[in-house]
């Protein structure tokens, strides 16, 4: 029998030290972040010594806990520079660190001994067998690898309970085992295992062979990919979406309940964390509301979302491309004050102020602000009707749920194959 957790904890992606204030406005329980180098999500730039040294003073002053990733895959003429790099670090209190590769780990024990070691998914952890070595070494967590089921999952924790497992339960999925892919190396000369992926399972393609037979499986096709106009991405995994499953993860034993995405937008990362830390408290409420959830997701969507391996052969979750019915994309993005009821905004899509606005608030509160309570101006006080991504504008709004760090968002529609408000 596996024993439940109270309250798993909510682990988010902090690309950015902007990001990173975002997870933490929208309920994140830790994040998950890198520097420069030797951790699996390089493009995300990461954040530099003195913004550590800030995030961790504003992460630990709200609770908020912080992992420090080094998952990357080291080669021979990495170990100096990855022993420097441990050496700067022991420096700060970060809450734990990640390692994938096994002399990561061991020069991280060696530097850092007091720090709680996690192990990353792309060690590929499958098998209680593996997780036994992982907690002999005296690690604190493992993330498992994606490719595990549920009932998997429920059997590794059942064979060894004694240390904290770690699910990845929403973003991108890879083409690769658990992310140990050489498709990037191969055609852009950047290895995915030391974070430099270009990502090329969603580059478009156009397709030349159709179909596949295969020897043993006559008159059957088992591979087909449809031919569209021009080039399409059809070797792009969907989203993984677990949701619908917490209670699942709670009841099995899952400690840590992990968001994908140090890439993505900070818009992303606020409806995200917004949406499973609001399902994790109805859960403990009792009234889990999937339906509600999945709807939210919809405005975050790159691509359409699914239960992955972890379960098998269940229908995708009711959520699909954006479709231009229903969605909310976030319009704008509240910064500082700038004077009483005044703030200034970052404008993230195009902006009507002649549309109502709504506030998008954690716990899912969603107060809508009609045309007249709010309005948009330039630095010189003039009123704006219309305004474009890129530009920063002044939003002029009393309402109390306005504040730095906030997210705003309008209905759009599309007529005529052309995106508009509604």
């Amino acid at each position: 029998m596996v024993c439940s957790v109270s309250r798993p904890e909510l682990l988010a992606p902090a690309g950015t030290f902007e990001k990173m204030r975002i997870a933490l406005r929208y309920g994140a329980d830790a994040v998950y972040l890198g520097g420069s180098a030797f951790n699996l999500r390089a493009g995300a730039s990461g954040l530099v010594w003195s913004e550590l040294d800030q995030a961790l003073d504003l992460a630990h002053a709200q609770g908020v806990l912080v992992y420090y990733c080094l998952n990357a895959f080291a080669w021979e003429k990495d170990l100096n520079a990855l022993r420097e790099t441990l050496g700067v670090l022991r420096r700060y209190p970060v809450d734990g660190v990640i390692v994938a590769d096994p002399g990561v780990f061991r020069l991280t024990r060696q530097e850092l001994p007091d720090v709680r070691i996690h192990v990353s998914t792309q060690a590929n952890v499958s098998n209680s067998a593996a997780i036994a070595f992982w907690r002999d070494l005296g690690v604190a967590r493992v993330n498992l690898a994606r490719e595990m089921s549920l009932r998997e999952i429920r059997a590794m924790a059942q064979a060894q309970p004694g240390l904290e497992l770690e699910v990845f339960v929403h973003g991108a999925m890879c083409l690769a085992l658990s992310g140990r892919c050489s498709l990037s190396s191969y055609l852009n000369a950047r290895s995915a295992n030391r974070g430099q992926c270009t990502q090329p399972c969603r580059f478009q393609y156009r397709p030349v062979a159709i179909s596949l037979e295969e020897r043993l499986r006559p008159g059957e096709i088992l591979w087909e990919v449809l031919e569209e106009e021009g080039f399409s991405a059809f070797f792009s995994p969907r989203d993984l979406c677990l949701v619908k499953y917490l209670p699942w993860l709670r009841r099995n034993g899952v400690a840590a309940l992990k968001i994908e995405g140090r890439m993505r937008s900070a818009a992303y990362v606020a409806l995200v964390c917004d949406v499973y830390r609001t399902a994790l408290e109805d859960l403990e409420r009792k009234r889990f509301r999937p339906d509600v959830y999945l709807r939210e997701l919809r405005g975050a969507l790159q691509r359409p979302m699914d239960s992955g391996f972890f379960l098998p052969g269940a229908p995708a979750v009711k959520a699909r491309r954006w479709d231009g019915t229903g969605a909310m994309p976030m319009v704008g993005r509240i910064g500082e004050s700038v004077g009483e009821g005044r703030w200034l905004v970052q404008v993230l899509e195009r902006w009507e102020s002649s549309r109502p606005l709504e506030l998008v608030l954690p716990g899912l509160r969603r107060p809508e602000v009609v045309p007249g309570a709010y309005g948009l101006e330039n630095e010189h006080g003039e009123k704006l009707t219309l305004v474009h991504p890129g530009l920063r504008v002044i939003l002029r709004c009393d309402h109390p749920g306005c504040g730095p760090d906030t997210f705003v968002r309008q209905h759009w529609q599309v007529r005529d194959g052309i995106r508009q408000n509604m």
